[in-house]
């Protein structure tokens, strides 16, 4: 990128500043003073940064054919060619608590403030596929999340939002197929054809066996589903994000950044595999894939972060799965900000951190975002904290330049080498998950599971010893009243929804339920794609724990292994 001479003459320059350095060094040595504040310097995930980068750090990287353009592969500086010079991203607020009816005031609360789109948050039971009147939904029923049994519920969730005109998001994984159903269907009622549908829905599986736990069933089925979703929507939902591969649970759970780019990818490779095997054509399905990354606090290697995993995906779709389409090739992502880093010393704090995330996220090149609010490390947010959360985003769209231009970072001889770092590492990862057989073998393993607990534990000893200093949790520290105001969810909705859903199936057509049921669980033993059976299910107000209950029988539950 740089000429052998110009690259000649800045090694001469460096070499020359790198002695007046050490002169100084030496004579604040003298004094008894120290030249640095501390002995080593290096990012949030641990590599080491250096006191000055020049070209000579990226001289090795070839502008046309790793940097590029924007809107052209592969895609280091972004997915389409103005970015936020022609719409800012989506601006999500992840929310749900209680009943479907507190939720939906939620939601129209948000719209109101200018949200452009919904992110909903299940209970859970939900994610695990029981009914709120299971014994094994007792206490938990609405706590984290929305509670939604059947299509009954959706409908309340989704009054008076016209789904034709909004973008949802819904995360939601083992029982995905089952609340995608309930939407179609609620859209249908709403007059909205499924063609014209937009939003995404988690379905990542791979990421729940290895860092976050809601799975169901075991890894084959699950696959099954996974692709079933693949191709129906496809032929019927074409606008719906079939998948949101996520590494941001990966991240919570306690990995570096180079290992949340590298098993996200991983997993995103076992699907695409998965999905050709299944006899789908890669360029018929790919352009619907997208991906769910973390924004942490380490701005720069944030941003340096999403532009690797785009750099990587756009060689793997290319090179390894032979994908014609550019769109194919394009790594589009959502990104959240980062739960694990907000305390609930001083939460006040939060505000801040998420800012530093939110510019990390933008200066990424996200697709859509949502805020954490700062109460979040303590409890469901209240709409004060949800809106200061909103703002954040809508003051670095408006007010802080940094959306003006495209990938304003780029050139950063920093940034372009950490970019450069982390691809490095999270290749060197990919391929030896490769070398064990693939995503599923490694998560089977335990060797996916083993790398986050390992980063997790150096980062805890970090904190625990001061090394690395979290601002009002173990420096900084000042004597704090108990939070007040916090958002509580009545411990009594349990009791709602179950009476909710013994009404519901009191009004309901028990025979055309029992044969919806009777015809899932023969398609779910035959090679039949399983959505439309679903679909049929749901319409029928057939409860989740009844459709997950019936692929519980035939498909059994996954057992998790020890990971030592």
């Amino acid at each position: 990128m740089y000429d052998k001479e110009k690259l000649a003459q800045i090694n001469q320059g460096l070499t020359e500043y790198e002695k007046n350095w050490e002169k100084s060094k030496e004579k604040l040595a003298a004094k008894g003073k120290r030249a640095e504040r501390k002995e080593s310097f290096v990012t949030g995930s641990g590599f080491p940064v250096k006191q000055l980068y020049t070209p000579l750090d990226i001289a090795d990287i070839d502008y046309t054919t790793e940097i590029g353009f924007p809107g052209q592969y592969p895609f280091t500086r972004g997915v389409q060619p103005n970015m936020y010079r022609g719409r800012f991203w989506t601006m999500r607020q992840y929310a749900g608590f209680s009943t479907a009816e507190e939720s939906n005031a939620r939601y129209k609360y948000l719209l109101e403030q200018g949200q452009t789109g919904l992110s909903v948050a299940f209970d859970l039971p939900t994610q695990i596929g029981y009914d709120s009147d299971h014994p094994m939904s007792e206490g938990e029923v609405g706590k984290v999340g929305v509670a939604i049994d059947s299509l009954a519920d959706m409908e309340i969730l989704f009054n008076g939002i016209p789904l034709d005109k909004v973008s949802t998001s819904m995360t939601i994984n083992a029982p995905a197929s089952v609340l995608l159903a309930f939407y179609i269907a609620v859209a249908e009622k709403q007059g909205v054809s499924p063609d014209k549908l937009t939003g995404t829905i988690q379905n990542d599986i791979l990421k729940e066996y290895a860092a976050r736990g809601t799975y169901i069933f075991p890894p084959t089925p699950s696959m099954r589903l996974i692709t079933d979703i693949f191709e129906y929507c496809s032929q019927n939902v074409p606008g719906w994000n079939t998948i949101s591969i996520s590494g941001y649970h990966i991240r919570e759970a306690g990995s570096t950044a180079s290992q949340e780019v590298a098993f996200t990818l991983a997993d995103g490779i076992a699907y695409v595999d998965a999905a050709i095997k299944a006899g789908l054509d890669v360029d018929t399905f790919a352009g619907r894939l997208s991906f769910f990354f973390n924004a942490h606090n380490d701005l720069l290697e944030e941003v340096a972060k999403f532009r690797a995993a785009r750099r990587i995906w756009a060689k793997v779709m290319k090179e390894r799965f032979g994908a014609k389409k550019e769109r194919s090739m394009m790594l589009r992502f959502h990104t959240q900000t980062g739960g694990s880093t907000l305390t609930a010393q001083q939460p006040d704090n939060n505000i801040v951190r998420v800012a530093i995330q939110t510019l990390a996220a933008v200066m990424g090149g996200t697709q859509s975002l949502h805020t954490n609010s700062k109460d979040e490390a303590l409890a469901l947010p209240t709409e004060d904290s949800v809106r200061i959360a909103l703002r954040t985003q809508q003051i670095v769209a408006y007010e802080s330049g940094v959306a003006e231009t495209v990938d304003p970072l780029a050139g950063s001889y920093y940034v372009e080498a950490l970019t450069k770092r982390i691809e490095d590492e999270a290749w060197a990862y990919i391929k030896k998950i490769d070398e064990l057989g693939g995503a599923v073998k490694a998560i089977e393993q335990g060797y996916i599971q083993k790398e986050i607990q390992d980063a997790a534990y150096e980062y805890q000893k970090e904190v625990e010893s001061g090394k690395r200093v979290v601002v009002g949790m173990n420096k900084f520290q000042i004597k704090e009243a108990p939070p007040e105001g916090l958002l509580k969810v009545d411990p009594t909705v349990g009791d709602l929804q179950a009476k909710k859903i013994a009404d519901m199936k009191a009004k309901r057509d028990g025979n055309a339920v029992q044969t919806a049921l009777d015809e899932l669980r023969e398609a779910a033993k035959g090679d039949t794609n399983l959505m439309p059976v679903i679909l049929k299910a749901a319409k029928v107000y057939c409860t989740e724990g009844e459709i997950c209950g019936v692929l519980r029988e035939v498909f059994g539950e996954y057992t998790p292994i020890q990971v030592l």
